[in-house]
């Protein structure tokens, strides 16, 4: 029998919240491993994220000048280094427990990207992964077509990943371009990478899907990579 995944849908939100919300599950999971695995999904406004291995070259401005801009800045506990959620991006956050047969941190990311790369073909967008670089990545001259990282005219990033594990319980995720503004990247170096851009799917197919309409699709398709179930999309109070 495959072990259920509830969803909270919480909509249109600010990123301290939902860090505190992130926090406080996951202390209610490793303090009783019965509770259910649940997938947080969420559009943020604009914010920037700062890993653990953040750089100083990655954030060329201030925090003070990014906050100036309508811009929020949060230190994070998860991997990697700088990143940004902004209005039309998808942003999942599973709290998953992948003991006692999923502890394998390298499975679980792939299991993420793959989630994204089944999600992205839905909208005509072919990608995968690059060698070395984390997250999901397209070849924004052909999005239709993937034929490897070092094939790409102009490779791109379609979607991010930055997780942390506390006793192999999951915490943040992905975030996943439909409609973001993808100029509020250049306020930062996006993960520490200034040698690719970043896109998004209304960039590379002229199609506005709100974040909304691919909510459901990224449940069952994470649902499908985690082998559990997601019978239903079911909305809990929080």
């Amino acid at each position: 029998m495959k072990p259920p995944l509830a969803v909270v849908d919480l909509g249109r939100r600010r990123y301290g919240e939902t860090l505190l919300l992130q926090r406080e599950m996951v202390d209610r999971r490793l303090a009783d491993r019965s509770l259910e695995d649940v997938l947080l999904l969420v559009e943020h406004e604009p914010v920037v994220t700062l890993g653990r291995s953040t750089m100083a070259s990655s954030l060329p401005l201030p925090q003070a000048a990014l906050e100036a801009r309508g811009v929020e800045v949060f230190e994070v506990e998860r991997g990697g280094d700088v990143t940004l959620h902004a209005p039309g991006q998808l942003v999942c956050y599973p709290i998953v427990d992948l003991s006692p047969d999923r502890c394998d941190v390298r499975r679980y990311v792939g299991d993420l990207r793959e989630t994204m790369r089944r999600l992205a073909a839905d909208y005509g967008v072919a990608g995968g992964e690059a060698e070395g670089l984390i997250g999901l990545w397209v070849d924004a001259d052909r999005p239709g077509e993937w034929h490897g990282a070092d094939q790409a005219r102009r490779l791109a990033k379609l979607g991010a990943i930055g997780v942390r594990l506390s006793r192999w319980i999951t915490m943040h995720g992905f975030a996943f371009n439909l409609t973001t503004d993808l100029s509020l990247y250049d306020l930062i170096v996006p993960c520490g990478i200034s040698a690719h851009g970043v896109t998004s799917i209304e960039a590379l197919t002229k199609n506005a899907v709100p974040p909304r309409d691919a909510a459901q699709r990224a449940f069952e398709l994470l649902a499908e990579g985690l082998d559990a179930d997601a019978s239903e999309f079911t909305h809990l109070q929080v």
